[in-house]
């Protein structure tokens, strides 16, 4: 059943068909800004609403913002983060030799914990680091070593992006180095970063300006290395990147990727994650562009989220946002639903929550007996002909079934079936037919003794 309600001070209600649930809220809102980077995607975190996206479904590659799946793969796989050891073979550094590769600078023969091999992988984007931990967990259940065991990781990776529901996303090694068959999408990587935002240390590493190594096997003296992300690097002069709300998360850049960048920034209880790819990192000549454009694109979209957009309450729990026909329950006919939990999304602030579309999919009727919270429908809510979310709709109360109503009920529809009015209708013409032949003997019964009686006189 569809109804459309007239607007009142909380809602719109439409007749609309409903339309399928995003896995996150979509409000994609229009900037007065041009963008640099050929894929973007944009989130409130705090929502899981898309804010802002650009190509976001375009496969690029995204260079060493690769790494944040190493993180996740080499995470779920070592138990121990701090108490593992892990050294470093003699095959990391022949393989990296000559491919222009960032380097943290680990050691052969160095042995590393586990957290310092993440946090040189994150930090200084060390593809070395990344190469370690590849090394050592692709070879943890098979003894593997070497390019074999980057291979099994690289499988793990894959496995892992399967797994998050991840169709436009193919690695083919840890560190992001350029391959035709190594590629994601800017909403991929939101779903990958976000994934790994639940796991240990991960926030806290991607947001370090410089990571200190102590002294090793192979290093009297301790290290210090620092990040490639200018966004949350010293604020002077010469660092037009920097984003005092900025908190991370992961840079990369080769030739053929361009500048790609992962970020996060927290301001005034928001918080947003912005994926950049795909920036111009070559001139016209094929000489490398100082500009950072998927910085300034994520700079400029952080300005224009915190000043422009703002969180709503659009619906509670307590409201009662429609009602459905009711069978079986003395006295009352309709049944009050309401949603199944509160809902807020981000908008624009200068909208009214009023102007978010509320659109019920319900069935016909229901029968009593109904529980309170029992689903009986949905709503589809949308603003600007943007899908926000669906939601259950839930019975407001409870309801008991009489028995009685519902005997009456069977035996209304039982006398008012065409089989019944067929039946009693031959039964009818049967009765008539039987009547008229019982008058019809009777009478001429009646007559017969008449004529005997004649005669016998």
């Amino acid at each position: 059943m569809k109804k459309k309600i007239v607007p009142c001070i909380a809602f719109l209600f439409v007749v609309f068909m409903m339309i399928p649930a995003l896995s996150a809220s979509a409000a994609v809102f229009n900037i007065d800004f041009e963008t640099k980077s050929k894929g973007i995607y944009m989130a409130n975190l705090d929502t899981d609403t898309v804010v802002y996206e650009k190509d976001a479904d375009l496969r690029l590659e995204p260079a060493s913002c690769t790494k944040i799946m190493t993180y996740v793969v080499a995470v779920e796989h070592i138990n121990d983060l701090e108490g593992t050891k892990i050294t470093v073979s003699d095959y990391i550094e022949p393989t990296l030799t000559g491919t222009g590769s960032s380097m943290a600078g680990v050691i052969t023969g160095e042995e590393l914990t586990a957290l310092q091999l993440l946090s040189l992988m994150m930090v200084p984007s060390g593809n070395d680091a990344s190469l370690v931990l590849a090394e050592y967990v692709g070879g943890l259940e098979t003894g593997a070593t070497g390019e074999e065991a980057v291979k099994n990781f690289v499988q793990m990776m894959n496995d892992k992006a399967a797994e998050l529901g991840l169709s436009n996303t193919h690695f083919n090694n840890p560190h992001g180095l350029h391959d035709d068959e190594h590629y994601t999408t800017a909403s991929d990587l939101y779903q990958i970063t976000k994934y790994a935002l639940t796991l240990p240390h991960f926030s806290d590493i991607t947001s370090q300006t410089f990571y200190t190594l102590p002294a090793t096997n192979k290093s009297a003296k301790s290290r210090t290395v620092y990040t490639t992300n200018k966004m949350i690097s010293e604020n002077t002069a010469d660092n037009p990147y920097y984003y005092q709300y900025a908190k991370g998360i992961k840079t990369g850049s080769h030739d053929q990727a361009g500048y790609c960048l992962v970020s996060s920034a927290v301001y005034d209880g928001y918080t947003y994650i912005c994926v950049t790819l795909g920036a111009p990192s070559l001139d016209a000549n094929g000489n490398e562009m100082e500009e950072r454009g998927e910085m300034i694109d994520s700079k400029n979209l952080y300005r224009w989220a915190f000043t422009t957009l703002e969180q709503k309450d659009i619906i509670k729990s307590t409201d009662m946002i429609a009602e459905v026909k009711i069978d079986y329950v003395w006295n009352q006919d309709r049944l009050l639903l309401s949603p199944e939990k509160d809902f807020s999304t981000i908008l624009p602030s200068d909208v009214d929550p009023s102007s978010v579309m509320v659109t019920t999919h319900l069935p016909e009727k229901v029968e009593a007996p109904v529980k309170k919270g029992d689903v009986i429908g949905t709503a589809t809510l949308s603003y600007a002909n943007q899908e926000l979310t669906t939601i259950n709709l839930v019975a407001a109360e409870s309801m008991e079934k009489s028995e009685l109503l519902q005997i009456g009920s069977v035996m209304k529809d039982i006398f008012s079936s065409l089989w019944f009015i067929i039946i009693a209708s031959v039964i009818g013409v049967l009765l008539i037919v039987y009547i008229t032949l019982t008058l019809l003997y009777k009478n001429k019964k009646k007559k017969m003794r008449k004529v005997k009686k004649y005669r016998k006189m």
